[in-house]
């Protein structure tokens, strides 16, 4: 299967594209993930982005799109992928169309990921990390450390990352509604869109998900 899953920040896009892709047996094709191997290995576009960034300013479309083309030309993805991430704007996803229309291939599905603004604002603002390990990652509401800023696992202070503060996430989703959700409506003129309820428990979710993607097929 080829999907593209899309939703706010918040919405728990990466948790639930590693269990889909998992479970459908197709790679996740994530746009950071693209980022940081193409940088690591030195690609002309890994260089390029790179580029870009040192200085402060947006990587351009194509490059990000030329990076998709190359990771979906992968032998791993002859038989489906789970685009995260990507196309995040109306002209990635005419891009996108456009290359799949090359290959003789097309989409099978997007699942938009659905959650109430405010409970986006709730699950990021909400979120403590360790300064000790990143990794171990804790939240106000629904999983409150022991001891009120301190980390379970090692003792190290828990911090609230910058950007995840109310203002930041609702900067975010004002972008996100923007840019990214006009590819919602693009997509539904495709017949292609099944809305998923982001609530409820991890494995709920991609249970919706699947079910969804098995009526779509």
């Amino acid at each position: 299967m080829r999907i593209v899953l899309v939703g706010p920040p918040g919405a728990g896009k990466g948790t639930q594209a590693h269990l889909l892709a998992k479970t459908l047996s197709i790679p996740h094709i994530s746009t950071g993930d693209l980022f940081r191997a193409n940088i690591s290995q030195g690609t002309p576009l890994g260089l390029e982005a790179k580029s870009y960034m040192d200085a402060g300013r947006l990587v351009p479309d194509e490059v990000t799109i030329g990076m998709a083309k190359d990771r979906m030309l992968h032998a791993d993805a002859v038989n489906g992928f789970l685009l995260d991430g990507f196309p995040r704007n109306l002209g990635q996803a005419k891009a996108l169309d456009e290359f799949l229309a090359e290959q003789g291939i097309k989409l099978d599905g997007v699942l938009d990921l659905e959650v109430p603004e405010d409970e986006v604002v709730r699950r990021i603002a909400g979120r403590r990390l360790c300064r000790n390990d990143g990794g171990h990652v804790f939240h106000v509401d629904y999983n409150p450390p022991k001891v009120d800023g301190v980390c379970d696992e090692c003792g190290g202070e828990l911090y609230q990352r910058s950007d995840d503060t109310e203002d930041k996430v609702r900067t975010r989703l004002e972008v996100y509604h923007t840019e990214t959700e006009p590819i919602i409506d693009y997509y539904v003129q495709q017949g292609l869109v099944a809305t998923i309820s982001a609530l409820g428990k991890v494995d709920e979710v991609t249970a919706r998900s699947i079910e969804a993607l098995k009526q779509d097929s």
